[in-house]
């Protein structure tokens, strides 16, 4: 077993993931952070359930897709995180977090790890509807005031199909690497 200063012990990412059309590929992120010498566990909002092919993001972790909390003595199923990442983060999760609501696994991980110091990156997806609402807006400087790192994605038009073209996964590796850097 690596001991916490090991050399050779891999890096461990949370990748939360919440519901939205492109959260099926997830497994794009998973790669990225693989690629980059990460170890990867992937936790999912309950709703992001039904988007998610729960075998084959096992099958690609090593790890069991997390959802629900655990109950008491229960092992956990997965190391301690070295950092998070955030992708896809719905309008919901995002003002969610930033009110400090901690209602789902997902978001209690979030809230947490502001406490614990977890270097956190979000890359939001969601229309530009929701994005005009002004809690949006707020919840966002909230996050980067905890320190939160926050993807480029721009919202895409309502009832437009989405944006999945544009949604750089990758990019959270590339915000989180320099956390873990330093």
């Amino acid at each position: 077993m690596s001991e916490p200063n090991d050399p050779e012990k891999k890096p461990f990412l949370y990748v939360v993931v919440c519901a939205c059309g492109i959260a099926g590929d997830v497994g794009k992120l998973i790669t990225a952070a693989q690629g980059q010498h990460w170890d990867v566990g992937v936790i999912a909002t309950p709703q992001a359930l039904g988007f998610l092919d729960t075998e084959a993001i096992e099958a690609q972790t090593g790890y069991p897709l997390r959802s629900a909390w655990r109950t008491p003595g229960e092992a956990r199923p997965l190391p301690p995180a070295d950092a998070i990442a955030v992708a896809p983060a719905t309008f919901n999760t995002v003002n969610k977090w930033a009110a400090g609501i901690s209602d789902t696994l997902a978001l209690g991980i979030l809230c947490e790890a502001y406490g614990m110091g977890i270097p956190t990156a979000v890359l939001p997806y969601l229309n530009s509807a929701q994005a005009a609402h002004p809690a949006y807006h707020r919840s966002l400087d909230c996050l980067r005031e905890m320190g939160v790192l926050i993807g480029s994605y721009e919202p895409h038009r309502p009832k437009a199909g989405g944006g999945a073209d544009r949604f750089r996964w990758e990019e959270a590796v590339e915000l989180l690497t320099p956390k873990l850097s330093a």
